[in-house]
């Protein structure tokens, strides 16, 4: 088999996955089209392996890291799923109540590249929460497909609840000074910006290449740290009529766009995955969340 390098991949190849990962064409039709580029040595089969997450060998902090008390815990939902289960985490040596981060996740469920986010998040020195919208149907299943599958069988205002729930449990939890914000990729940007009209005690909002709200913009009182990927025309169309109502409101906000970089940038499991920008996004959204949440 070849060996494929990002570089040597024309757009086309990451356009069509991102139709295919957001559940605009199926997976028969994106292997049908996936042929198209299958040229030059490469096969279908080779672009299919090099495009699919790799949960195993990427993923930076383990369940078990000694510095971390990280495990699920439920909680209460009762404008959504009723009962969600989440991964909490927190630096295990934290003497003093921490200031809280809401993770959510992409449109497939609380995967292993998102729970580990979540442990980032801890070792930054936050407690976190980062819940699974799957739980009323078993969870994240353990592969990205059926997860998106499932999730698209939930109501996604029913999902917007079950992470206001969890605001609410996180600001409450006697380990948390009752600061907290929230982080979202992909699906859970959208949330971001949504759990920002919705919430006028959150106190920071950080979507990645999240879907904008259109009502209800008046209302936010976060101030937001938004980070685009230039490539990632689809949620990028959104994002002047949402400025546009920001700077009217007279909203706070700090907007980064990533040149070059394909949406889904932030995960290293795919090779959508743009090291740099990932580490300076990243690296903001730590120095955001410190500045607003102490």
């Amino acid at each position: 088999m070849k060996n494929i390098k990002k570089e040597d991949l024309p757009q086309g190849v990451f356009d069509l996955y991102d139709d295919y990962a957001h559940n605009r064409i199926n997976r028969r039709l994106f292997l049908d089209k996936l042929g198209t580029y299958a040229v030059g040595g490469l096969t279908v089969a080779s672009l299919l392996s090099y495009m699919s997450p790799d949960y195993v060998k990427k993923v930076q902090i383990k369940k078990d890291d000694p510095r971390l008390r990280s495990g699920f815990v439920p909680y209460a939902s009762p404008k959504g799923g009723g009962t969600i289960n989440a991964l909490l985490s927190r630096p295990k040596d934290a003497t003093e109540k921490l200031p809280g981060i809401v993770v959510v996740h992409e449109n497939r469920g609380l995967n292993p590249y998102i729970e580990d986010v979540g442990r980032r998040a801890a070792l930054a020195g936050f407690i976190s929460l980062a819940p699974d919208a799957l739980t009323p149907l078993g969870g994240y299943p353990g592969n990205d497909d059926d997860g998106r599958e499932l999730q698209r069988k939930r109501d996604r205002g029913e999902m917007l609840e079950d992470f206001i729930a969890a605001f609410e449990h996180l600001k409450n939890h006697p380990e948390c000074s009752g600061s907290v914000g929230v982080v979202g990729f992909c699906f859970g940007g959208w949330v971001a910006n949504m759990m920002a009209v919705s919430l006028p005690d959150l106190k920071a909002a950080v979507p990645f290449y999240g879907g904008q709200p259109t009502e209800g913009i008046a209302e936010i009182k976060a101030p937001l740290l938004l980070h685009f990927a230039e490539l990632d025309k689809r949620v990028n169309a959104g994002w002047p009529a949402y400025e546009a109502a920001l700077k009217e409101h007279g909203k706070t906000y700090t907007a980064h766009m990533y040149e070059g970089a394909n949406h889904g940038f932030h995960n290293d499991t795919t090779p959508r995955y743009d090291r740099e920008d990932a580490a300076l996004a990243w690296q903001r959204t730590v120095a955001f969340f410190k500045q607003h949440l102490a």
